[in-house]
């Protein structure tokens, strides 16, 4: 199963639109998974009219409409692994103990989370498997604008790959 990780696009506040290779990974993915910030309600159609499936939360940037539609954590079973989304985990310090703790390994074995447009790609006691895929629209004080894919299948989790995006015009 073939996942594509994005978080924080923030459109239209960052960015006018997802970036065409996003949307170009997110048609070749099984799953969708996006950690919230979205800003607007037309990504959210966007998104969900081009993926095969979407799992996906709200973040602290997401007004009320936004809030309706998303939960502020979601779960999901992909390629035998059970994946929890949240939008936020706290500071990174001390992050993969909150984590485990929040989350235990009866729980989910991968935690997909956003809110710090910092990617990241570490393991918990207990390893739950946590993954921040960046933002493909406001990469703040990161060098590239990115999203994650990965592969999963029979309860194991395949290549993690971090896709860095072009510069923006």
């Amino acid at each position: 199963m073939r996942i594509l990780l994005t978080s924080d696009t923030h459109v239209p506040v960052r960015a006018r639109r997802l970036p065409e290779a996003l949307l170009e990974a997110v048609d070749h993915a099984d799953a969708v998974v996006h950690a919230g910030d979205w800003t607007d309600e037309a990504t959210l159609d966007l998104l969900e009219s081009r993926s095969r499936r979407l799992i996906a939360v709200h973040g602290n940037n997401d007004g009320p409409a936004l809030r309706r539609r998303l939960p502020e954590i979601a779960r999901a079973e992909l390629g035998g692994l059970r994946f929890a989304v949240v939008h936020e985990t706290g500071p990174a310090a001390g992050r993969e103990r909150r984590c485990a703790e929040r989350f235990p390994d009866a729980d989910a074995d991968v935690l997909v989370f956003g809110h710090s447009h910092v990617p990241w790609d570490s393991t918990a006691p207990g390893g739950l498997r946590l993954l921040n895929p960046g933002s493909p629209t406001d990469r703040r004080r990161q060098p590239h604008h990115t999203f994650l894919t990965l592969t999963a299948a029979d309860g194991t989790l395949g290549e993690v790959v971090l896709h860095r995006l072009p510069a923006r015009p």
